[in-house]
């Protein structure tokens, strides 16, 4: 299936979207975690700490985090789980030192390690987690449907996913001023503090191209999961999906 939010670019060259958002990723990741804070105010800990609650409810002793970026969905993770295995996954080496450099500080290396890889093309033997989460990541696949097929096969029968993602506010005000928030002002300091102002722009052009709500059950229905279900959080600025294989 062909998504509109495949087709969006961070720097729209001739490069492949996979490249692109590797290339995007090693370029802001000193500045990452500041602007999750700064962009959320801070509200980004919370829909990880939902979202944690979840995956726990099913008691998963093997977890991967699939876009793993900095590593602060896996940290949260294993603080509330305490899972026997935790690994993540991400594009971007840029991304994945600095959440090496965070686990050391945490001490927690020895509980959680990082994979350089394509989310797409995973190196995992089929059934080899018992849940598969993504945060603010699935926007950033090049093939969404594959990237949900790939993580299907990974997980073992009985399985949960968990996405996190952010969307679009349903309510007419509340979209207006988001929609001047997200495109104007998140730009603006976002190349302020990173020095890449395109990708901060591919930020919001994404969030508004991603399938939502129930497209976004759908592609997971598509992949073989059941069960899927969506909760909105934050004036619906934030998505949780949760499916079962």
């Amino acid at each position: 299936m062909d998504n509109k939010v495949e087709h969006i670019m961070p720097y729209g060259d001739k490069q492949g979207k996979t490249q692109q958002v590797q290339a995007m990723f090693d370029s802001i990741a000193p500045a990452y975690d500041f602007m999750n804070r700064a962009m959320t105010m801070g509200i980004d800990k919370w829909w990880r700490k939902v979202a944690c609650k979840l995956v726990a409810a099913a008691h998963p002793a093997h977890i991967l985090d699939v876009a793993t970026g900095t590593g602060d969905f896996a940290v949260k993770l294993y603080d509330t789980i305490h899972p026997a295995t935790l690994t993540g996954i991400d594009l971007s080496e840029g991304m994945l030192d600095v959440a090496r450099r965070k686990v050391e500080a945490l001490h927690l290396e020895q509980h959680i390690t990082f994979e350089q890889g394509n989310s797409l093309h995973m190196r995992y033997a089929d059934g080899t987690f018992d849940a598969v989460t993504v945060a603010f990541g699935v926007r950033n696949f090049e093939h969404i449907d594959q990237g949900y097929k790939e993580m299907y096969r990974v997980m073992r029968p009985g399985g949960l996913l968990c996405v996190v993602e952010l969307s679009t506010p349903r309510n007419a005000l509340v979209r207006f001023f988001y929609n001047l928030y997200a495109m104007h002002v998140i730009p603006f300091f976002g190349s302020l503090k990173s020095g890449d102002k395109s990708a901060y722009r591919y930020l919001p052009e994404s969030i508004a191209a991603v399938p939502q709500g129930q497209a976004m059950l759908e592609l997971m229905r598509q992949a073989g999961f059941g069960h899927c279900s969506v909760r909105r959080l934050t004036l619906g600025t934030c998505s949780i999906y949760t499916a079962v294989k």
